[in-house]
């Protein structure tokens, strides 16, 4: 399938009020009486990007989309305050009680595929099945791949690591990376904070693709401020956190969900998530199948990424008609 589907205008969207002062922005499109698919943005801080509903055949699917805690149209922006990860995964079963769903098909990119395991793990009972693109496992060595010297983003990306790390003092390491940037993120010092801000968007977006346009990823590129400060807290956050789960939580738990089918996509180069992740989350879990896109990296924005979440969507939608026959 070398082509998206076409995008489809919503039907429906609204505010969830899921406490501790947040907010959230979520809408449906498709057909109402199709199989229901909650799109689960990345980031963490992402929001939804502008095409997510080209991934799905609108005449099949009831395609839910909402945004995380500080996310987007989700209120307060970028607020680090009560939002970890297991805030974030009880948000989505509020959001299915809310839309009085019985269960439903997951889709998850990169930290998007982090809170859909989990919430497979913890709610099994309200999960159909499983598409994921980009895994992260948040573990220490998926950490340290994105930001570490030592990890392979830095290593082939070294030029754009040194003005990524430039204010941060030796050793190196994740760890100094994310106290750093906290600190920053954290201080009332406006013109080092928002250059911290866009440093970290900067290298973020530089690793997102394969082949970037001409000036994307560039210190004069122009990025909106809400999204830069958005995805560049809350990564910082989450990250500094260790994403708020014990290292190897998600292998370790993996049994949870072996009856559940499941879809891995995963870019060659991905430079932001480990190939390895995918390969490992694979070999745990016996319902999955893994195909891994030989020329592209992590972002959806590269057509071969693109074509891989149609067909899997397309091809997930007759496995579960079939189940129900």
């Amino acid at each position: 399938m070398k082509r998206l589907y076409p995008d489809v205008t919503r039907y429906d969207d609204g505010f969830i009020d899921v406490g501790n002062g947040h907010s959230l922005y979520f809408e449906q499109s498709g057909n109402p009486d199709g199989i229901p698919v909650l799109f689960i943005h990345g980031g963490p801080g992402a929001g939804l990007p502008p095409n997510y509903k080209s991934f799905f055949d609108s005449n099949k699917y009831r395609i839910i989309g909402y945004e995380q805690r500080g996310c987007g149209r989700s209120t307060p922006l970028a607020d680090t305050n009560n939002n970890d990860t297991w805030l974030n995964v009880d948000d989505i079963d509020t959001l299915r009680s809310h839309l009085s769903i019985p269960e439903f098909l997951l889709f998850g990119g990169s930290w998007g595929s982090t809170l859909a395991l989990l919430y497979a793990l913890k709610y099994t009972a309200h999960v159909s099945g499983l598409i994921l693109r980009g895994v992260f496992l948040a573990r220490q060595q998926d950490r340290e791949w994105f930001l570490s010297p030592h990890g392979c983003a830095a290593q082939l990306f070294p030029e754009h690591y040194r003005k990524f790390t430039k204010d941060i003092p030796p050793p190196l390491s994740a760890n100094a990376v994310c106290e750093y940037y906290s600190a920053v993120l954290k201080s009332n010092n406006d013109v080092l904070k928002h250059a911290a801000l866009r440093r970290w968007y900067q290298w973020e977006e530089r690793l997102s693709r394969l082949s970037l346009p001409p000036g994307v990823g560039d210190a004069h590129c122009h990025y909106p401020m809400h999204l830069v400060t958005c995805l560049a807290t809350l990564e910082c956050h989450f990250l500094s956190n260790k994403c708020f789960i014990p290292e190897n939580y998600i292998i370790d738990n993996i049994d949870k969900i072996a009856h559940i089918p499941g879809t891995i996509i995963h870019g060659r180069y991905d430079m932001i998530c480990k190939t390895e992740a995918a390969e490992t989350l694979h070999k745990a879990w016996r319902q999955s199948q893994l195909q891994i896109v030989p020329d592209a990296g992590h972002s959806t924005s590269e057509p071969s990424i693109g074509y891989a979440l149609c067909r899997a969507t397309r091809d997930m939608s007759r496995f579960l008609k079939e189940q129900t026959q």
